[in-house]
């Protein structure tokens, strides 16, 4: 089975042919994108956005890094109430 449809194929080229061209731009910024993994993003989040067949972003990196985040203030934090006693 395959995990892609023909409309998330459709939308992930055009995408691609933008960047080629250097028309695709991003989000809110409306900046120039020259990456290539950045244009594949792009291309699949349209194709979700018109519900095409592709599958669930992975949630666990968003969460991996924002546990980091939180760990790396904790430690901060007692470094601190360390040096300040």
């Amino acid at each position: 089975m395959a995990k892609y449809g023909k409309t998330a194929q459709a939308k992930v080229k055009r995408a691609m042919e933008e960047r080629k061209r250097g028309t695709l731009k991003s989000g809110k910024s409306k900046k120039k994108v020259t990456s290539r993994k950045q244009a594949i993003a792009i291309g699949l989040s349209e194709a979700r956005r018109a519900g095409a067949k592709v599958p669930k972003k992975k949630a666990s990196s968003r969460k991996k890094t924002s546990s980091r985040k939180k760990a790396s203030t904790k430690k901060s934090a007692s470094r601190k109430k360390k040096s300040s006693s």
